[in-house]
């Protein structure tokens, strides 16, 4: 009988309506199919999860010619109750402020 080396697990801390949020944050005038390439999740998904955002008051979602653009109100609690105390503005500040650490670092070494 062969060993096989065990898998690692497919998840995540974050779900996908905060990868989606968080991706809308770094760029506003995202594409649904872009969203969905970047975050790994059909463009179907993303379309439920920003109805979601919408009807939960977190997403406002504005027609610009063919395309949509996006605001967030970051001003809400997150949902959850453990961290219902915390605003969507702080959970995007403390993403962003990795991934712009990241980029001037990367801009420094390349």
């Amino acid at each position: 009988m062969q060993k096989t080396t065990p898998q690692p697990a497919a998840w995540t801390f974050l779900t996908n309506h905060a990868h989606v949020l968080l991706s809308i944050a770094d760029c506003p005038e995202s594409r649904m199919r872009d969203l969905a390439q970047k975050i790994g999740i059909t463009e179907r998904a993303v379309q439920r999860i920003i109805d979601d955002l919408v009807t939960g008051g977190y997403l406002i979602v504005e027609r610009e010619g063919r395309r949509n653009s996006y605001e967030i109100n970051r001003k809400l609690p997150l949902r959850h109750p453990v961290e219902a105390h915390c605003l969507v503005d702080g959970l995007i500040q403390f993403v962003q402020k990795g991934s712009t650490t990241r980029r001037a670092f990367n801009a420094q070494t390349h």
